[in-house]
């Protein structure tokens, strides 16, 4: 028989290709939403089809429970949260009741339902925050500088608590950025290669950004997910950072993205004070040894590939855009 996996956050980037990637092996996937009038399915328009969309939320315990026990899954992965770390100063009460609170009663459901059930948390390199080791392992103290970084922090203790507590197999995926073309435009990198196709398409004349220093290291969404599934296939659960080892500053991707299209990022560029966060991290790494000898699992794109990648899918955006607006 085929596995079953219940995604919540399925529209999102993360749930989108991990949707896909499960769709491959076989499995038979649900895709939790929140009930709303407004849900974008746009990243998983393509697959929706080979999907079933169930309504549950986070902040609904009794919720979680009824869609657990409908779809009895054998795998859930929990990748729904207020992400968006720049919002989580503005909304830091709702940040903490989605992305700490709502693991807490997902964590809750399973247990109800099924304690059988193998467990996914999304946790965030986000945690490490002010770093105390370069790189990050497994074994790096956090110390976040977000309402975002805490309330993943919350996450991801409460997924290690109810797994010595309870014996769940529940498991946590320490992941480092992850971009792809299927990312935000609220999120740095895809507002970088929006703005690109559009100024290089004659629709902007220049980028507002915050800092430039930052260096993160930056991986391709679509790379990650496989980590996510393999963790949930090992007998023994435990936490894993999934990151390529490599660190690269906004200024580069600026540079990168940019020059993609024959532009010199410095005459388009302009450093905004509105966009500069309260507290920043500066410089995040990770160690993904455990994650290459355990689950044999390493990245494939390459920082360059991943840029390139990005620019060209904004490029056919723009260029779609502009064609129907002419028609």
């Amino acid at each position: 028989m085929s596995k079953r996996a219940l995604i919540t956050g399925v529209t999102g980037q993360d749930g989108s290709y991990l949707a896909e990637f499960l769709l491959e092996k076989g499995y038979e996937v649900a895709g939790m939403v929140r009930r709303s009038s407004t849900i974008n399915f746009e990243r998983i328009a393509h697959i929706q089809d080979d999907l079933q969309i169930v309504q549950g939320d986070l902040l609904d315990e009794m919720s979680l429970i009824d869609v657990i026990r409908r779809q009895q899954p054998d795998e859930v992965y929990n990748l729904a949260a207020q992400s968006f770390v720049q919002t989580s100063w503005q909304q830091a009460v709702l940040t903490g009741e989605t992305t700490a609170l709502g693991v807490t009663r997902i964590l809750n459901a399973v247990r109800e339902a099924d304690p059988d059930i193998r467990f996914y948390q999304a946790s965030s390199s986000e945690m490490f925050g002010k770093v105390v080791e370069v790189p990050q392992s497994e074994r790096t103290p956090f110390y976040p500088r977000s309402p975002y970084g805490v309330a993943k922090l919350y996450g991801h203790w409460i997924t290690v608590n109810y797994r010595e507590s309870f014996n769940l197999h529940a498991s946590s995926g320490i992941l480092f950025n992850h971009e792809s073309p299927r990312r935000g435009l609220e999120f740095v990198t895809r507002k970088i290669t929006n703005h690109v196709a559009r100024i290089r398409h004659g629709l902007a004349d220049e980028l507002r950004l915050g800092d430039l220093d930052p260096q993160r290291d930056w991986g391709f969404a679509g790379d990650y997910v496989e980590a996510m599934w393999l963790m949930l296939q090992q007998d023994k659960p435990q936490d894993f950072v999934v990151a390529t080892g490599e660190t690269h500053s906004v200024q580069e991707f600026c540079e990168l993205a940019f020059g993609h299209v024959d532009l010199d990022w410095r005459e388009y560029v302009v450093q905004d004070q509105a966009f500069m966060r309260p507290a920043e991290v500066d410089l995040l790494i990770g160690d993904a040894s455990s994650a290459r000898e355990t689950l044999g699992w390493q990245p494939r794109t390459t920082f360059p590939e991943l840029v390139t990648m990005m620019v060209e899918a904004d490029m056919e955006l723009v260029a779609r855009q502009r064609h129907q607006v002419a028609r």
